[in-house]
Formats: C-alpha cells, structure tokens, sequence
C-alpha cells in the first residue's frame, strides 16, 4: 500500500481522514499537526510535529518531512492549510508526491462565501440569497452572519430572527469579513464525493444534527433527488478528490448554503457506512481503479473518545525543523 500523509490532525476533518485509512487498513501512515498535542499524532500512527500552515517555511518543512519519509500523497486535513498546498501542489509533484487538492480556483470560490453564491447563481444552482455584510439591510427575515472566508465549524457564526438580534450580533462580526445569508428552516444535509478527472465517482448523502458546528448524529440515506442535485454541482465545480456539499430543503428542492472542496469531519461516518473517500481516491490514483459503491442507510451516533498519553511522550515526540 502506499505511503500516506495527514496534515492537520487536531482537528476533525484530519482525524476523520486518519480513521478512514485505518478501516481500509492503510498501514503505513504519517500523522502531521503544528501542535504536539494534536490528538490523532496518538492514532497508532508515526507521528510527526510540523510547522503552522500561516509560517512562511510551512511549505517547505511539510515537503522535507514528505520526502524524508518516502512520502507518496498528502490528504490536507485542516481548511487553513488549503489554499498554500493548492498553489504548491507542483512543487511536490515535482518530487513525486501528489497533493489530495483541487486548483487554487476550485479553493478560492469554496472558501469564500460570496464567490461561492456567484458560483451557484452563474451555473444556476439553488442558493440561499448571500449578501455582503456592508450591503445588507435588516428586511423582515431571518439571516444567518458567518465569515465571508476561512470560516470554520460554527465559529463567528450568528443566527438573528429579529432585527434586535440582527442588531446585537452585528457589533460581534468583522464588517470586513461578514455575510449575511438567508436563514432556511429545516434539516440540513452533508452530502460527499470524490471527483476526478471528469469522472464522478461516488455521491453520498447524510441528514445531520449539530452540536457546537460539528456533525455529533448522522443519518446516511439514498436520495436521488439530493444525490443526483449534488452531483451536477460537483461536475460543474470539477474539484480534485473529495468535495463536501451542504445544503437544505425548501419544498423539497436544495439549496445549497457552503461547499468544501477536502474530506470534512463526516469522512469517517461515510465509511463505516461503505463509502470510504480516501480509500477510493488511492485505489483511482493507484491504478485508474473505480470501485463499485453501495453505502448503506445507517445511522451514526458520534461521541467524545479519549486518548491518555504519557507526558513524556509529547515531549519526544519529534519536530521537524523546516532547516
């Protein structure tokens, strides 16, 4: 099997990915998170502690980590890091390791609200009306405010149902980095895939419950309605590996409110239901190879594990200087 690598593994999305290879019984695996007490460095795994992706060396200690470990793909597992490795993906082909991550444009319209309404709008997609937050006036409905970019689970996210709370939430966001989107009632939908090429290889679909921003109960289910819906906006998108589709229902038709072009912390849940992402992405990468997907509807019931480790432990464990 082949040489794997996980950035980002505090975080749930780089858990999850982790998770998923080791169902698949992805043996030789390399853990990677700034922080030596990132909780998936403890997974079984090598672990190693790199740099922050915002450092100016973040690129350069990942690739020397990657070839001093005969890495040969790297899964980014954490958002902040995308946009760097993105535009970096050919100096690690160069050394022949192959980056899991769409182009920097495919980044650019996910992590940025607005250009991820224009997107949906141009293609003609349902959307939730979005807004900059500088253009938007109170009009009688309630509106969601969110980080126009980088945002991340629930964080600086507000729901306002009247315009009081409008009002209050509005001196808690950055004007500058703020929209104000449509607020649709309902259940919300995670929906995943993997993209290649022009090759649509799977869709899944899960309604979800939130705690805190995070998926915490899961409902896989076979929606051709929503199946089909989500695979007409990836193939229109046309991102590289895995692309993760949000969205709700308003009489009965989607709309999508945010698309993330990577695995997302539901990648995990996917699996255990017969749709393991990082699994079909190697096997394509690997040998062309295409399986025949068949994931069940289950239900995923997600809880808090714990991981106890010895202090001296954390303390050895090895940092990678980027010189």
């Amino acid at each position: 099997m082949p040489k794997v690598l996980v950035t980002g593994v505090g975080g749930g999305a780089g858990q999850s990915i982790l998770k998923a290879l080791r169902g698949a019984n992805y043996l030789d695996v390399l853990a990677v998170d700034s922080s030596p007490l990132a909780a998936g460095l403890y997974f079984g795994y090598k672990g190693l502690v790199g740099l922050e992706a915002l450092h100016p060396d973040y690129v350069s200690n990942l690739l020397k980590i990657s070839m001093q470990n005969e890495v040969q793909y790297i899964f980014p597992g954490h958002d902040v890091e995308l946009k760097v490795l993105a535009n970096s993906k050919q100096m690690f082909l160069m050394n022949g390791i192959k980056v899991i991550i769409s182009s920097p444009k495919v980044i650019e319209i996910c992590d940025d609200k607005l250009q991820t309404a224009n997107f949906l709008a141009v293609a003609g997609f349902n959307f939730p009306k979005t807004q900059s937050f500088k253009e938007y006036e109170w009009d009688g409905n309630s509106v969601i405010l969110k980080p126009q970019k980088g945002g991340a689970r629930s964080k600086n996210t507000f729901l306002a149902r009247s315009e009081d709370e409008y009002n209050k939430f509005s001196v808690s966001v950055d004007p500058e980095n703020c929209v104000v989107q449509e607020f649709i009632d309902g259940d919300e939908y995670t929906c995943g895939s993997v993209f290649f090429e022009d090759n649509l290889t799977c869709v899944i679909s899960m309604k979800r419950e939130l705690r805190n921003g995070d998926t915490y109960k899961a409902f896989s289910l076979k929606s051709d309605s929503i199946n089909n819906y989500v695979s007409a906006v990836v193939q229109e998108l046309k991102p590289f590996g895995a692309c993760n589709v949000q969205l709700k229902l308003r009489d009965g038709e989607p709309y999508i409110f945010e698309i993330n072009a990577r695995c997302s912390g539901t990648t995990a849940a996917r699996a255990l239901v017969g749709l393991n992402e990082p699994d079909i992405i190697l096997k394509f990468l690997e040998s062309g190879e295409v399986p025949i997907i068949d994931y069940e509807e289950k239900t995923i019931l997600r809880y808090w594990n714990e991981i106890v480790i010895d202090n001296d432990e954390i303390f050895r464990m090895p940092k990678v200087e980027s010189k």
